[in-house]
């Protein structure tokens, strides 16, 4: 489990096929990356990745057919730079969202925009993630913690604050390109729990509303 706070860019040092995989060699020069552990988690771009082998300064993981199917990592590129997140301690604050690291899919940029105290980037994403996002909730965008500020048909704007716009790959971003996403978790089990019972929130009766979910369960539960 991971919280979208980026501790640090990351370089790509070597890539190497393994099969129908890859493995990615990362180079890392903060303190924090410099006592991982193999088969610790680090979250890549927002991917959950294992830790097979430790150099100085680097660390190896491998990459998965699956993974690659579903994320950006199979187009990295040498000398290419890459979000990096150690896995979340129990004892830590939990600053951004709840984030797997399990990337549901690819977005492409839009557009991004300069505004005077932020960026605005548009981000399109396939029709069937539409139940698992609305306004202000949360996205990870390459593994960053975002909030969402408006959400259309087939696309979403998030605005971003210089801090994170500087401390992250997203200075590297231009129009047109893939990032990898990863819905709310809690977004994600709420759009299943409608789906399984086949109805809507604005659909149950009162009569329902302490078997089934309702607007008022939800606030019941803490939503």
């Amino acid at each position: 489990m991971f919280t979208g706070l980026i501790k640090d860019v990351g370089t790509i040092v070597g890539i190497r096929p393994q099969g129908e995989g890859l493995r990615l060699v990362i180079e890392s020069l903060k303190p924090d990356f410099q006592n991982l552990s193999i088969d610790e988690s680090i979250a890549i771009n927002g991917a959950c990745q294992t830790v097979v082998k430790l150099s100085q300064n680097r660390f190896e993981v491998d990459t998965v057919e699956e993974t690659l199917k579903k994320t950006t990592l199979g187009s990295l590129k040498i000398g290419e730079k890459v979000n990096l997140e150690r896995a979340l301690r129990l004892s830590d604050r939990l600053g951004g969202h709840l984030v797997q690291g399990h990337v549901d899919t690819v977005g492409i940029i839009e557009s991004l925009r300069k505004q005077s105290a932020s960026w605005e980037f548009q981000i399109s994403f396939p029709d069937e993630f539409q139940p698992y996002i609305i306004p202000v909730g949360s996205i990870a965008i390459d593994g960053i913690s975002l909030t969402v500020a408006e959400v259309f048909e087939h696309a979403f704007k998030v605005a971003i604050i210089p801090y994170t716009f500087e401390n992250t790959t997203l200075t590297q971003k231009k129009q047109g390109e893939s990032v990898n996403l990863e819905f709310d978790l809690i977004g994600k089990y709420i759009a299943k729990q409608q789906k399984f019972t086949g109805q809507t929130i604005s659909s149950l009766s009162e009569t329902d509303s302490k078997t089934t979910l309702t607007e008022e369960r939800l606030k019941e539960l803490g939503y």
